[in-house]
């Protein structure tokens, strides 16, 4: 194996030295080039590579099979080039092996010790959201707050008792009435029922607001899944770049070692090295960060951070022309702003009967002490009395607040117009963005990354017959790892608009819950005299 990797690294050396692949045809004693297998994501199927995934950068690659060295071809390079090649080979500077140009630090593995623990399913993550996530218990105690204010608002107004007491002095006569009575107000025009029907009709707002928050919280924890499990294939991805990397240090030392390698080559492939050290402690902390991300809205923000298992390239099969107005009709948004109809409705409703006046009804018994003769002396006694009233609507109609339950009613009409224009916004760049991706990354599977398989192959092949420089391996190599993330890339893409589709472009799983209706414990109270405020 090393003196396979010190034939690489000489043949590269050669080849960017201008000596050529021929030199070395001539020595049987040199080993033939490796067989770089290729590096494959585990969980994803791809030609030629057991499974891939998805992750970011999007940069150019060059396109294998391409000719960069523009006016080379059939030009053969002058004499005095030559010449000049072999000169500035002269003034390399040779490497000491022993000298070390900053540290040769390992890339820390800050998962080794989670690569042991039992991996977790979308399922266990998203039961983990239904039992544990706060928003889902505010919203059915939203339910339960309105349930119980319809229940007050329809409870009929307390009697009252007193003592009552006239002429208690009596003047000539002596005596005076004292006695007790009772009062009771007679709610008219169906009031308590209209009341009631007010909070009844918004506790079946809340209750679509529990399915609304639900498709919420869902939504999130199902995007958070598909990004940690992405940023997981990257990690693997990117732990294999690594070893590359490493290999072609060591392999450039040992060159240095028998005077083939000098410092720039050296320092070149150490800093290749460490920038493939840095992207793999990213990818480290990106899993950790998503993992932390989809634990908190899972609500368990203090789980223990374990693999994920999934499947990236299971797609979900959309109808992308459907979808979009199945989301504005059937929305748990929509329904919800529907219901805060009925609730204006209600309030309109109650607002009209509120101007019939309630009736006050008063009945007593007293004592009159009243003397009616003189000799013998005798009061009057015992004596009832009762009373009826009601107010006269002639100044206060309640007109003011009939006309603001109508205005009230007129906006809750238009919210639900204007939240199905807020959909259609939503949803119909989302179709196109899953259709778009979707698209992509077949390409990719079917397309792009059996091609770049394929010119890998074959570069290698020609690499091993000596008919082709062993950089444009790598370049062949390197591109493939390219496709390959951002296959990883797509794929993401392709989940993220699909989740959103799916849960009717719903989010915000860890954001306060809506109410329709409002947050007052203090309506109809008990001293109130049936008051609704």
């Amino acid at each position: 194996m090393r003196r396979e990797k010190i034939r690489i690294a000489i043949v590269v050396l050669a080849i960017t030295s201008g000596i050529g692949v021929s030199a070395f045809a001539q020595n049987p004693e040199l080993p033939r080039a490796p067989d770089n297998s290729m590096h494959c994501m585990e969980g994803m199927t791809m030609p030629g590579c057991p499974q891939p995934q998805k992750q970011t950068d999007r940069d150019q690659q060059t396109m294998p099979g391409m000719d960069m060295d523009h006016g080379q071809q059939g030009n053969p390079v002058p004499d005095s080039q030559v010449q000049d090649t072999h000169t500035t080979m002269t003034l390399q500077e040779p490497e000491n092996p022993g000298h070390r140009t900053g540290e040769n630090l390992p890339a820390p593995e800050l998962l080794k010790d989670i690569a042991t623990r039992p991996a977790k399913t979308l399922a266990d993550f998203t039961a983990l959201a239904d039992a544990n996530n706060p928003t889902l218990r505010l919203a059915n105690s939203l339910v339960r707050r309105s349930q119980e204010q319809a229940r007050q608002a329809g409870l009929y107004p307390n009697p009252s008792v007193g003592y009552q007491a006239e002429q208690i002095r009596g003047g000539s006569y002596g005596g005076g009435e004292q006695g007790g009575f009772v009062q009771q107000t007679i709610v008219l025009g169906g009031k308590l029922g209209l009341r009631r029907n007010i909070y009844d009709q918004e506790s079946k707002a809340d209750q679509i607001g529990i399915k609304e928050q639900t498709y919420r919280v869902h939504g999130d924890v199902e995007q958070a899944f598909y990004t940690a499990l992405m940023a997981q294939a990257t990690v693997q991805l990117r732990q294999r770049l690594l070893g590359v990397a490493l290999d072609a240090v060591e392999t450039v030392h040992q060159l240095a070692n028998v005077g083939q390698a000098d410092a720039p080559d050296i320092l070149q492939t150490e800093v290749e090295s460490e920038q493939a050290k840095v992207d793999y402690v990213t990818a480290q902390r990106q899993y950790l960060q998503a993992f932390h991300t989809l634990a908190a809205v899972s609500g368990k923000s203090d789980l223990q951070v374990t693999p994920l298992t999934g499947d990236l390239e299971k797609l979900p099969e959309l109808n992308t022309e459907q979808i979009v107005d199945t989301i504005v009709q059937d929305s748990p948004t929509i329904q919800r702003a529907q219901q805060e109809v009925e609730v204006a409705r209600a309030r309109l409703k109650d607002a009209k009967r509120e101007s019939i006046p309630d009736l006050q009804l008063r009945a007593g018994e007293q004592y009159n002490g009243e003397q009616v003769s003189e000799n013998p002396s005798k009061p009057v006694g015992a004596q009832s009395f009762a009373s009826a009233g009601i107010n006269i609507p002639l100044w206060n109609r309640n007109q003011g607040n009939i006309g603001a339950a109508k205005a009230e009613m007129e906006r809750a009409e238009q919210d639900v117009v204007r939240e199905q224009l807020v959909l259609r916004q939503q949803a119909s760049p989302l179709a196109q963005s899953y259709e778009s991706a979707k698209f992509e990354a077949e390409r990719y599977r079917t397309q792009l990354i059996p091609r770049a398989s394929r010119a890998y192959e074959l570069y290698l092949n020609k690499y091993r017959n000596m008919a082709q420089a062993y950089p444009q391996v790598l370049v062949s190599q390197r591109t493939l790892f390219q496709l390959q993330i951002n296959y990883l890339m797509a794929l993401h893409d392709v989940w993220q608009s699909a989740v959103a589709l799916q849960n009717y472009t719903l989010s915000g799983g860890l954001q306060m819950p809506m109410s329709s209706g409002s947050s007052n414990t203090s309506i109809n109270l008990p001293a109130a005299g049936g008051s609704t405020e």
